[in-house]
């Protein structure tokens, strides 16, 4: 079995644990000890640098693992780095990470290093195209560890491709934002991606209410 192979039945196992199905510890059921994803951050940093399972790690300046409050009781999920991402090595940091930031800050009311901020990709897709399903499967072992080691209170999944991926319904966005989805070790709000707010600012107000209602949550 190859590590990719490995790395898809590690993801196959987190969903099913975040949905409430119980298994044995990662590395009894690895059969080497030591592919077993770390229990740390930086320690987990360190295997993403190395990574180079999907054709995505042939294109990137830099990975984008994701920075924050590592006890955040909130963890904000988008789908990819952008371009300015890519040269920094930090999420958002761009127009849309801006805009994430003042939502942040003006509607929660706290500031962005109270928050958790990650991607379901760590390395940009050429001309920010949308991740494809096998890029995604390499990546996502990488992002439910960090989730089960955050334990966040509330995931907020922005955008279409960040939802579908952490639950695997293709249900539109613009028909489950806001929706409180509850499962097994936190809770799921999906709302807009803050770059599509950028191009459609009349879904602002939807974003904002979706906002209230986390804050209200939290």
């Amino acid at each position: 079995m190859n590590n990719l192979e490995k790395l898809k039945q590690l993801k196959n196992l987190y969903l099913l644990k975040s949905l409430g199905f119980q298994y044995e510890d990662m590395p009894k059921i690895a059969k080497k000890r030591e592919f077993a994803l770390e229990n740390d951050l930086d320690k987990l940093k360190q295997s993403v640098m190395k990574c180079s399972l999907c054709e995505l790690s042939k294109y990137r300046k830099n990975i984008v693992f994701g920075e924050g409050n590592r006890d955040a009781k909130i963890m904000f999920i988008g789908e990819g780095p952008g371009a300015v991402e890519d040269e920094i090595g930090k999420p958002f940091v761009g127009r849309a990470g801006q805009l994430l930031t003042d939502m942040i800050h003006n509607v929660l009311g706290i500031k962005r290093e109270e928050v958790y901020i990650a991607n379901i990709v760590k390395c940009r897709p050429p001309n920010n195209r949308v991740p494809t399903e096998s890029e995604a499967e390499c990546c996502m072992p990488y992002l439910l560890k960090q989730m089960e080691i955050v334990n966040p209170t509330l995931v907020v999944a922005l955008g279409a491709t960040a939802y579908r991926y952490l639950t695997h319904d293709k249900t539109p966005i613009s028909q489950v934002r806001g929706e409180i989805l509850k499962l097994k070790d936190y809770t799921l709000i999906p709302t807009y991606h803050p770059s599509f707010l950028l191009r459609n600012p009349s879904a602002k107000k939807e974003a904002y209410l979706d906002l209230l209602k986390i804050k209200r949550f939290l």
